[in-house]
């Protein structure tokens, strides 16, 4: 009897390393998601992606909300082209979860042609079922 005890211990053990695998996987789409609506930025995309809450830093020191993040991507003169990300990390905690990479990226900014790599800090929540981004800050490398 003790040794089907440790089974079953043993089983459940490979369920929550299943499960977490899944979390992660969760977020990696999540993550996906944000980037290609960076690059294909849409209002309707944001609002299924950040929160009401959004803190969005950007490397320079500048911190916007929720409204001014979607209106200055939609409207504003930065226009991501393409963007790679490396060095990812995630990091789950009930209904947040932690992501970390090295974000580089092919953008204009008011027209003239920029590369730019900066280090990313990522922190998402689990609301109603899907991951939304909760707050973001940029750092230069």
């Amino acid at each position: 009897m003790f040794l089907i005890a440790i089974a079953c211990n043993d089983t459940s053990k490979n369920d929550s390393n299943l499960s977490s695998t899944n979390v992660k996987i969760e977020v990696e789409l999540a993550v996906k998601a944000l980037n290609e609506a960076l690059i294909n930025p849409q209002n309707a995309k944001f609002e299924n992606i950040v929160t009401k809450g959004l803190s969005y830093g950007h490397s320079s020191g500048n911190i916007q909300n929720k409204d001014e993040f979607i209106d200055d991507l939609v409207n504003g003169s930065f226009d991501f082209q393409e963007i790679n990300i490396s060095d990812q990390t995630i990091d789950v905690f009930d209904q947040t979860a932690i992501v970390r990479h090295i974000l580089s990226a092919k953008a204009s900014n008011a027209g003239e042609a920029i590369e730019i790599s900066i280090g990313i800090f990522l922190v998402f929540q689990k609301q109603n079922g899907q991951w939304k981004l909760r707050a973001r800050q940029a750092y230069k490398l």
